[in-house]
């Protein structure tokens, strides 16, 4: 159903049972995927692709320009997945032509009120965004993510797999895989495994006898991490997470947070 006093501009393409409720702005070429709401007051931008079954809640701001100052309204995107649930008052920004040129959001994330994240930012699946978390331009947000509360994220850093970070946390470097973050004086530090939510998503205890080990030889030696990762690559085999862990660390261009 399409509230009568809707505006959709005549270039968006809506599934024939997307829902759009009273006073809900539609812009240019914008495509939503069937059984998915708009809610009352809700602006989705020009350039948005919205994909199926996706709740987007009353005052949500989804696709608008940039804030960049150096946007000058190209044409740039911002595209999501499916099964995302976008609480009122988020904002999720296009991407921008000094970016990737596109903002791109996967499924069954959780972007909860007053969640902000900004131009040419790239989220995964299952990402959790608790209310007032706020990306800076460029992040990337790889899959299992939660983000507490009020927690701020520098541009061009990247958050690795099933991290968990605490509310009110500044996070201005790259977060390793499967780590728990909080708030340490100035900036973010690591306070161990995200264990608990490993668990939950099926880790094996074998795995995280590894994941565990690995840890204590990158973040608790004396070791420089050169030779934290050397030793950890010859003791620790067969095991695809701790491969990934290392490899994570070894592309970081930030520099990583640690302990």
């Amino acid at each position: 159903m399409i509230h009568p006093t809707a505006i959709i501009d005549a270039t968006a393409t809506l599934a024939s049972d997307v829902e759009v409720a009273p006073y809900a702005i539609i812009g240019k070429h914008v495509t939503i995927g069937k059984g998915t709401s708009i809610g009352a007051h809700a602006v989705i931008g020009d350039w948005t692709e919205i994909g199926e079954n996706n709740q987007i809640y009353h005052l949500a701001s989804v696709g608008p320009a940039s804030q960049d100052l150096k946007y000058h309204g190209e044409e740039c995107w911002t595209r999501i997945g499916d099964n995302n649930l976008i609480r009122e008052f988020s904002t999720i920004h296009r991407g921008t032509v000094t970016g990737i040129g596109e903002t791109v959001i996967g499924n069954g994330n959780l972007f909860m009120a007053y969640s902000h994240v900004a131009h040419d930012c790239v989220i995964g699946s299952n990402v959790v965004m608790a209310n007032s978390a706020t990306l800076a331009g460029h992040v990337t947000i790889e899959d299992n993510v939660i983000l507490g509360g009020l927690v701020a994220v520098h541009q061009f850093t990247t958050i690795g797999a099933h991290v968990m970070v605490g509310g009110g946390t500044l996070v201005s470097l790259d977060i390793p895989p499967y780590m728990i973050t909080t708030q340490h004086k100035r900036d973010a530090k690591l306070r161990g495994l995200n264990l608990v939510g490993l668990k939950r998503r099926g880790f094996s205890d074998e795995t995280l006898r590894h994941l565990k080990n690995a840890y204590k030889t990158l973040f608790m030696s004396d070791l420089a991490l050169p030779e934290a990762i050397a030793r950890v690559r010859t003791e620790i085999t067969g095991c695809p997470e701790v491969d990934y862990l290392l490899a994570f660390i070894e592309r970081s261009k930030r520099g990583i947070c640690r302990g």
